[in-house]
Formats: structure tokens, C-alpha cells, sequence
């Protein structure tokens, strides 16, 4: 540098200048490289200083990669550009040169010791223009306006952007090829990459599980070693047809599989795939396989689970007849063929029946005869609901459809989708809701309150009142198109008092369950009670038996029931029966010997004549067994073949072909 009229003038040497900025990065790389440029930056355009760094955009700083002042490096250079003239080259994206009294210009920002005057700054951009840093030089004097310095500065900037984007790129490379080993190390099927010798090259983690070996064990082993001979066949065989037409499809399925047999592990069944790629010329396949055995094993125990549930169910149904509904009256059998003859079909079924008949059992026993039977039967008790919300019950609402709508849910013939919907207590229906059933009905389509989307279902419809629909239709109070449309298959449930012995076989299997479930000895049915029941004349049916049992159970202290003191004081109906009297409910001698011979006959019939031990019919009436066949002689039920006096002198026929010594077993 020397004086020309008295200003400081910078002498350069381009040729040098030019060698430095070649030679002295050429070998070099990295950190070395960083440091190289920097060093001969400062001594090419003769400057104090001279600092590469790189750009932190999320804190928005600078950290020196390499930092070059007066005769040394500087280590650990980072600082915020906020106020810096770095920070003008970096929003801005150009080069930015103060070639005088930087410190006044840029009070805020210390990037550089006291007494330095000037500074000349340039980004470092990637090729989508994003800033990767920073280059710059400062000095204690000027930095004239110099079109040599600005050149130079530019190529010193174009070396360091090259260096930065190159190492970016590798740093990229290294993370994709460790993202895809762990891609290929987190995959749950087995990935073996093998070579045109079919030799082992690489195993996943999966593999080295399947396989029972790591990767470098096997690595250069015939594949053979880990599918077994079979299925190496198979795999040269795929190979070569891959080689024939590498064309733009270089992969395969094996729909058939693979058995893979591997020396060192259990032989597994496994669905395959098959690619082909090149390195340098030479080809590499890629097999990839699914270890299927579970799923197979899956499958076949749900076959098998399906078939077995299938059969049991057939079982059950046969053993259970009509599961909970129990009764041999000739009006039950009736209900009874009638569910099994409409049960099959897609028929709507009205159940008609005073209160406490079963309607919901009934309804039960159509929806698991029916081909429905698989999906939901979903109930709905019309008379429980407010009729405010009977509609978003039935067909559900959108979010924000009513107050207190805070979210969207669906109905109950959403819900029945595929299945069937039992409409228990069908005329409390308000008559604004009955068209909108009927349009479900006959069209299966519906649209939820406060939505505009028509939802289609597929909801076979049983529905049960107590009240005379013919009756609510001529008030007005029903629609006629819905009752006819409802009652495609009427089906009447008898009372309990047209029911006649039912009355007992309910009483009996409610006895004992009502008994289990508060963990007392079952008490057995006297013949007082068996005449109570069927004398009184059930206004409430089986739900009122029910009660009236279950108060019985509970008093049953003694190991009796007393029905008598269970039984409501106020007189009703008596049930007729068979053996009922139409004078009224008080019975004479004749007839409660009667009743008790009956009883007798009943309890040898279900024991098959054997009166003692454990089941006999002394222990089914309550009887010792000495007692009972007491009575039965009393009665005249004698033990041979044929005809056997009634009480009174009666004529009634006790069993046929009973051998003369039942009795006494």
C-alpha cells in the first residue's frame, strides 16, 4: 500500500491473488478448507480480517466456521445480526460493502474490535436461493471503491458457497442412506438382498429374526442357507425370468410364496416379492418376505371358531326350543309356530298382548330366528321418551341441530343398520313422528335432525303395543298407513290366564332362578300352591307372577313358599284351565284330590316312575318318599299296567307300560 495524494492506496496483486484462492484450498476440504479461505482472503485483498460463517435462520445468528483476524484464528465467533451490517447482506441477499467508519454506521452490532473502519460482507446462497452464510472481511483502514477488490471478493465467495453447498449435499446423502437403513431396519417383513450368484448380501432386522442369524454371518452364503434348497429353486428360476425382461418392471410377486426351510430356525410360509436393481453394472435382487403362518393360523382358528359357534348355536336352539319362552298350553305352541313361520321372512311383525305377556321376548326370539340374527336387535320403548327428543332418538341429529346438541350422533336405526328394531309400546307414537316411520319403512331413508344428507338403512321393524290400534286409528289418534304398514303379520300373545298349566312351568323355572340368585335352597311348589296359581287370575301376566314369586322366595324362610301370603288379597279373574271349575276358585275335596293325583302322575312321568333318590318324584313334590307312595295308594295310582281307579272311584288311566317295580327304585 502506499500514498497517492495523501490516500491510502490498497495494491493487489490479481495474479496472486488468484493462485492463493486455487492453491491454497485446492487440498482441502471441510473445517481445513474453511479455514484456508479465510487465511488467504485476508491476505489477498490485504486486510486485517476476514470470517466464513454459517446461518442459524431459527435464532437468526451467525456462527463462524473459520475466523481469520491480524495474525491468528478466532474459535467459538458467533453473534446476533440485529444491527450488523451482516445482518443488511443477509435479509437483503446482496453484497454489501462500508468502506468507511463502520462502527459510527452500525453502533449496535460489535462484530469487530475497536479501530476497525471498514467492512464488506456477501450471502452464501443455495440454489433455491435460501442463505446458507456468510463471507466477509473487515480492516482498521478503508476499503475503497474498487472494482479488482470486489472481483476477487466474489470469487473467494463463489469457492466458499461451492464448499458449503457440496457438504451439504453429502450431509444429505449420509441422512438419506441412515433415514433408509432404518427404514429397511424398522420393517416388520424380512429384506434380503442377495447377489446374480444368489450369494447373501445384506439382512434387515426382520431377517436376522426370521432367519435366526445376523446379517454378517451369512453375509456371501448361499441364500440356500436361509430358504432351503425347494425354495432356492423357486428363487432361480423368478431370477432368471427377471433377467430375461429387465425392461422398466424390475420387480415380481410370488403369488404362490415361498416355504423358507433355514438351517438354523423353524421353516415358515411366507408371501414374496422379487425386485431387481444395478450397481456399477452388476445385478442385485431384493427378496422381501411376509412370515404368513400366523395369519393362516388366524384364519384357520377363526374357520374353525365360526363353524364350532355356528353348531352351538344349532344346539343351543335346538335344546332351548324358544330360549326363555316356556309354556306347552296350546296358545303358546300357536304364538310359537307363528314366530317360526315368520321369523325367515322380512316381513314387519306387530306384537299384540296385554301388559307383562313377553312382547319383548317374543320380538327377541323373531330377530335370532331371522337372517338378521347376526347383527343387532336394537330395542326402543316409545312411552319412555320426551316427545321433544323421540326424533334425534330415532334418527339421530347433527352438532348444533337443538340446544344441547354439542355433537353429532347417530340414531337408533342408524344403529340397527342390517338388523332389526323392536318398538316396544308403538301407539304412545306422536303423530307428527308417524309419517317419518313410515317413510323408513317404505323407503328405508331418513335424514337426521338438523342435517340435510339422506342416510338409506336396511332395518327389518317389530314393533308391540297393549293398546287396540284399530281403535286409535278411528280416534284419529294413529295413522291408518302406518298400522297397516306395521301390522303385515299381526301376532297375538295369550294372557297368562288363557295359558293354562303354564302358569306352573313359569312358576317352577322362576322359583329356581329367583332362588339361585339370592343363594337359598330352591323351594318346591306345594300342591296349595300350584292351586293358588292357577286360581288367581294374573292381571299383570309374567311380570306380575314374577313379582309375586320373587316376594314368595323372600318370605320362604321355612323352606316353604307361601304363595298365600304373597299373593295379592283382592279377588280377580280365576285362570281358566283344563281342570278349572266354573263355580269360582273354592275347591271341594274331590276336586283338590284330583288335583294332588294329577300332580302325583306329573311327578312319575318327569321321573319315570322312580319315587326315591335323588330326581324321584317324592323329591320333586316335596315328599318323603314313604309319604308319597302313601298318597298314592290313598289316590288309587298303583303301580301295575292298565287301568287304576281315580279317587271317588274315578276312572282315570294311569301311565301304560310301566314295569310293576318302578315304583320302588
Amino acid at each position: 500500500m502506499q500514498l497517492e495524494r495523501g490516500v491510502a492506496v490498497r495494491r493487489i496483486d490479481e495474479d496472486a491473488a488468484l493462485r492463493a484462492v486455487v492453491e491454497g484450498t485446492a487440498s482441502e476440504t471441510g473445517q481445513a478448507f474453511y479455514r484456508a479461505l479465510v487465511f488467504n482472503l485476508a491476505r489477498a485483498l490485504d486486510t486485517h480480517g476476514a470470517w466464513l460463517t454459517e446461518y442459524d435462520e431459527v435464532r437468526n445468528r451467525l456462527r463462524a466456521l473459520a475466523f481469520w483476524l491480524g495474525d491468528r484464528y478466532v474459535e467459538g465467533f458467533e453473534y446476533a445480526i440485529d444491527g450488523t451490517p451482516c445482518g443488511a447482506a443477509v435479509r437483503e441477499g446482496r453484497l454489501v460493502h462500508v468502506p468507511d467508519r463502520v462502527l459510527e454506521l452500525y453502533p449496535g452490532g460489535h462484530i469487530a474490535p475497536e479501530g476497525t473502519v471498514s467492512y464488506l460482507g456477501i450471502p452464501l446462497l443455495a440454489e433455491d436461493r435460501r442463505v446458507l452464510g456468510h463471507l466477509a472481511v473487515i480492516d482498521v483502514r478503508p476499503i475503497a471503491e474498487d472494482e479488482r477488490i470486489l472481483t476477487l471478493f466474489r470469487i473467494f465467495a463463489n469457492r466458499a458457497v461451492a464448499e458449503m453447498r457440496r457438504l451439504q449435499v453429502e450431509r444429505d446423502l449420509r441422512d438419506g442412506r441412515e433415514k433408509l437403513a432404518r427404514l429397511i431396519g424398522s420393517a416388520m417383513d424380512a429384506i434380503v438382498e442377495i447377489d446374480a450368484e444368489l450369494r447373501v448380501q445384506l439382512l434387515n432386522a426382520a431377517a436376522e429374526r426370521s432367519f435366526a442369524c445376523t446379517s454378517a454371518a451369512v453375509h456371501g452364503e448361499g441364500v440356500d442357507r436361509l430358504l432351503g434348497a425347494p425354495a432356492t429353486r423357486q428363487l432361480a428360476a423368478l431370477v432368471e425370468a427377471l433377467d430375461r425382461h429387465p425392461g422398466p418392471e424390475r420387480s415380481l410377486w410370488i403369488p404362490e410364496g415361498l416355504v423358507a426351510a433355514p438351517a438354523a430356525g423353524k421353516p415358515f410360509r411366507a408371501e414374496a416379492s422379487l425386485s431387481r436393481f444395478e450397481v456399477h453394472g452388476r445385478p442385485y435382487y431384493t427378496l422381501i418376505l411376509r412370515n404368513v403362518d400366523e395369519r393362516l393360523e388366524a384364519e384357520r382358528r377363526i374357520r374353525t371358531l365360526t363353524a364350532t359357534a355356528e353348531y352351538l348355536r344349532e344346539e343351543i336352539a335346538e335344546e332351548r326350543g324358544f330360549g326363555d319362552i316356556l309354556g306347552r298350553s296350546a296358545a303358546t305352541t300357536g304364538a310359537l309356530q307363528a314366530v317360526a313361520q315368520v321369523a325367515p321372512t322380512p316381513a314387519t311383525v306387530l306384537i299384540l298382548g296385554e301388559t307383562g305377556t313377553g312382547k319383548e321376548l317374543f320380538a327377541r326370539a323373531i330377530h335370532e330366528r331371522s337372517p338378521r340374527r347376526d347383527r343387532p336387535l336394537v330395542k326402543v320403548n316409545c312411552a319412555a321418551i320426551p316427545a321433544t327428543l323421540i326424533e334425534s332418538e330415532f334418527f339421530g341429529h347433527e352438532r348444533g341441530a337443538f340446544t344441547g346438541a354439542t355433537q353429532r350422533r347417530d340414531g337408533r336405526f342408524a344403529l340397527a343398520d342390517g338388523g332389526s328394531i323392536f318398538l316396544d309400546e308403538v301407539g304412545e307414537l306422536p303423530l307428527e313422528l308417524q309419517g317419518k316411520l313410515l317413510r323408513v319403512l317404505q323407503e328405508g331413508e331418513f335424514e337426521p335432525v338438523g342435517g340435510s344428507r339422506t342416510r338409506k338403512v336396511d332395518v327389518r321393524v317389530i314393533s308391540a303395543t297393549n293398546r287396540d290400534l284399530e281403535v286409535a286409528v278411528r280416534d284419529g289418534l294413529f295413522r291408518a298407513d302406518l298400522y297397516y304398514r306395521l301390522s303385515v303379520f299381526p301376532l297375538q300373545l295369550p294372557p297368562l290366564r288363557e295359558r293354562g298349566d303354564d302358569v306352573v312351568v313359569l312358576a317352577e323355572a322362576l322359583v329356581a332362578k329367583l332362588a339361585r340368585g339370592m343363594g337359598r335352597p330352591v323351594p318346591p311348589l306345594s300342591l296349595s300352591d300350584v292351586a293358588a296359581l292357577k286360581s288367581y287370575g294374573w292381571p299383570g301376566n309374567i311380570r306380575e307372577l314374577r313379582n309375586v314369586l320373587e316376594r314368595a322366595v323372600i318370605t320362604s324362610a321355612d323352606g316353604r313358599l307361601h304363595l298365600d301370603r304373597a299373593l295379592p288379597a283382592a279377588e280377580t279373574t280365576p285362570m281358566p284351565a283344563s281342570t278349572s271349575d266354573p263355580e269360582g276358585v273354592i275347591l271341594d275335596d274331590r276336586r283338590l284330590r284330583q288335583l294332588e293325583r294329577d300332580n302325583m302322575l306329573a311327578a312319575l312321568e318327569r321321573a319315570r316312575w322312580r319315587v326315591a333318590g335323588a330326581g324321584g318324584a317324592a323329591e320333586l313334590v316335596g315328599l318323603s318318599p314313604s309319604t308319597f307312595k302313601s298318597r298314592m295308594k290313598a289316590l288309587g295310582i298303583e303301580r301295575s299296567r292298565g287301568s287304576a281307579p281315580g279317587p271317588q272311584g274315578g276312572g282315570a288311566s294311569a301311565p301304560t307300560g310301566v314295569a310293576g317295580d318302578a315304583i320302588d327304585r
